[in-house]
């Protein structure tokens, strides 16, 4: 009786998934480059998270991406930390490795950077500041990646100010923060913006941060990508400055899970960004 090769599962746990786009952009790269493979959704409650992952190996998955509200806690169940998730304090993609231990990563960091690059070629991170709104995990990535590409000094302001203070302990002195309330006053010689809040996202509050003091030689990114074009991409922009929407995180950040589950490196491309989009 010949013995069958098991087809590579993957997926995404989070607690709702239904709105996840990633189903859509990795049955996408599955079907561009003709791999066998499938991703799914997998909605899983917090009390449940630690008995079905040590179960998802046994029926053939080979790794996870992670969202909320798992991204935390599932540090405590991995076997193998990634320094910089450990760092972050966040995991957003596992490996079901051969040898039975889960390895956790944390890659919103270079998914973040990768897509920066790819839209603002003649972004110079080191030539100035940058003002980093919100304190939660995504901005806790953002700023170590920020200060692994050479920001010289990151401004940081929370809605709630003892977040903010955590990042300023754990990341070291580049990092100032700021009340809120000062959130527009920071922006006259920065030369990267980024929110990682969710305001201005369709169906929260909007992001209400005056842009009167913007730098026009800055760039600005906003994590939010529903919608694409949030209204303070659109003010940053007719301030002058050069935007860049937040769902090339997105595409860029699942690259390197992809790789290790299935075996091809996929491009982040124009292609990739309309497959996503179309949905």
């Amino acid at each position: 009786m010949t013995e069958h090769p098991r087809i590579p599962l993957a997926g995404v746990i989070g607690h709702p998934i239904a709105h996840s786009r990633s189903p859509a952009l990795h049955n996408y790269w599955l079907k561009r480059y003709g791999l066998k493979g499938h991703y799914i959704p997998i909605d899983i409650a917090p009390v449940e998270l630690p008995e079905l992952i040590r179960s998802l190996p046994r029926l053939g998955f080979v790794g996870l991406n992670v969202t909320i509200p798992h991204k935390e806690a599932i540090l405590q169940i991995a076997d193998i930390v990634t320094d910089r998730a450990a760092l972050i304090g966040a995991a957003n993609t596992l490996i079901f490795r051969k040898d039975g231990k889960i390895h956790a990563d944390n890659t919103d960091g270079s998914g973040f950077i990768a897509n920066l690059r790819q839209h603002a070629p003649q972004w110079a991170p080191a030539s100035g500041p940058a003002v980093v709104l919100g304190a939660g995990g995504a901005a806790r990535a953002v700023v170590a990646a920020l200060i692994e590409v050479g920001v010289p000094e990151i401004r940081l302001a929370n809605r709630t100010r003892p977040r903010a203070d955590a990042i300023r302990s754990d990341f070291g002195a580049k990092i100032n923060v700021h009340e809120w309330v000062q959130a527009g006053n920071l922006l006259d010689d920065a030369v990267t913006v980024i929110n990682t809040t969710s305001l201005g996202m369709t169906g929260k509050p909007d992001f209400r941060v005056p842009l009167d003091n913007l730098n026009p030689k800055a760039l600005v990114n906003d994590l939010v990508y529903t919608p694409l074009r949030t209204q303070f991409l659109i003010e940053a922009e007719a301030h002058g400055a050069t935007v860049v929407d937040g769902l090339g995180m997105l595409l860029h950040q699942a690259a390197p899970g992809f790789e290790r589950w299935f075996g091809t490196r996929p491009d982040v491309d124009d292609a990739t960004r309309q497959a996503v989009l179309s949905l």
